[in-house]
């Protein structure tokens, strides 16, 4: 595990604003740079690389066919390079670049455009040699030994931006429940691939879900997250009707269970008065956004079968919350419409004392970019991330409406 990160004076500083603590911009010269997610360092595991999803095209959605590029960044010399390019991406989480155990494993999608069937590579960066699973990634466990997914390209149906595009005769489509549908996990040694626990089996054990809403449509899979000892995954699945309709009006539901799909557990019903949940370190309890009793948006943590519900700050809940391993910092965004943002199309980098419940704005920081598209898919969100350290987030923005990444370097501010 790497202490500290050395920066290339390549990477320039960000000083808009006068931000409370150092952030770098490390894709200067390359344009429509995105990180992953809030809940994965990009990172690689010595601190010298990041791993990347570009985007080719920053004014439309992906058609199908479509290319981005995977970018290896250099923290070190400052070097910014593509080294593959896919078909299997979208707008929000990119081609779901992630880090294995070593610097010579990164993992993301491709497409076989002649069946459109998405699957994960793993590519060692430094040398361009490839492997092909037969499985797509989501999220890696941090051991490195299994990626998890639901089906990509019925996760388009969920919400736009976070699967990826094919034909829509191309398109698998549920039933209700269905039994070859679900939670999928891919051995990263074997590659092979398997459904771990399908909707028909969530159903049986949970038959509330054969009621009102849940009729006249079909579930599918949203985000998989596993904890960080590996040994549990949080499923957020959606229902959608067969007549479509609005993701933010689709029930949403938080499933967790044990790393082999035992005890299944009912975490959070109806997340439509909430969202973004993630594991907290302790990988036992999950923090969230939900609105509460005082119909305030609150950040609250709860255990992984919902029980111990509590919140944790009186400030306002926003973006994509997570926890410091000390239990007192929080670190989240917030959305350019929402009451937080500086109406400019500036947002704020938010860190939150849970213990003291005080706040830092850590940077504020263009994120509507030059064109956010039709429902917004085309919106960036920082995602921040703390890096496997906790020393530094990474996020995304856009100073000048195109996306860039960047570095929050976090050491001297939590080290007070």
């Amino acid at each position: 595990m790497y202490k500290k990160i050395e920066f290339s004076e390549k990477f320039p500083l960000y000083t808009k604003f006068d931000p409370l603590v150092p952030v770098r911009c490390i894709t200067p010269d390359i344009e429509g740079c995105i990180h992953r997610f809030f809940d994965s360092s990009p990172i690689s595991p010595s601190g010298r690389f990041v791993g990347l999803t570009s985007l080719r095209d920053e004014t439309h959605p992906p058609l199908p066919g479509d290319l981005a590029d995977i970018v290896l960044v250099d923290l070190e010399t400052g070097e910014q390079r593509i080294i593959a390019e896919t078909a299997a991406f979208g707008t929000q989480l990119g081609a779901q670049v992630q880090w294995g155990l070593s610097d010579d494993e990164l993992y993301y999608n491709e497409m076989n455009v002649t069946d459109w069937t998405p699957y994960a590579v793993r590519i060692n960066p430094l040398t361009g040699g490839k492997t092909k699973l037969d499985g797509t990634i989501y999220m890696i466990s941090p051991d490195g030994k299994t990626l998890a997914s639901p089906c990509l390209r019925r996760t388009e149906l969920t919400q736009g931006g976070y699967g990826v595009s094919v034909p829509i005769g191309h398109l698998p489509l549920n039933s209700h429940a269905s039994e070859q549908d679900g939670l999928y996990l891919t051995d990263t040694e074997t590659g092979s691939t398997s459904v771990q626990v399908s909707y028909r089996q969530i159903v049986e054990k949970f038959p509330i879900y054969n009621n009102p809403p849940y009729t006249g449509g079909a579930f599918y899979g949203f985000h998989v997250k596993w904890n960080l000892q590996s040994s549990r995954l949080m499923f957020i699945i959606r229902y959608r009707l067969l007549s479509g309709g609005k993701n933010w009006e689709m029930p949403t539901e938080i499933f967790t269970m044990n790393r082999d799909g035992s005890n299944l557990k009912l975490a959070m019903q109806m997340l439509k008065n909430g969202h973004h949940p993630t594991w907290c370190p302790d990988g036992e309890y999950i923090t969230q956004n939900r609105i509460m009793d005082d119909g305030q948006m609150h950040f609250v943590r709860y255990r992984y079968d919902g029980k111990n519900l509590e919140i944790l700050s009186s400030k306002i809940g926003s973006g994509h919350p997570t926890l410091h391993p000390d239990n007192k910092h929080l670190v989240t965004d917030a959305y350019v419409y929402d009451s937080l943002s500086f109406g400019d199309g500036t947002t704020p980098l938010r860190l939150i004392d849970i213990s003291t419940d005080k706040e830092l704005t850590l940077a504020r920081i263009r994120t509507k970019p030059n064109v956010e598209g039709t429902l917004r898919v085309l919106r960036i969100d920082p995602h921040p991330a703390w890096d496997r350290t906790h020393k530094y987030i990474v996020f995304n923005a856009c100073p000048e409406g195109k996306r860039k990444v960047f570095i929050a370097d976090m050491s001297k501010l939590l080290a007070e």
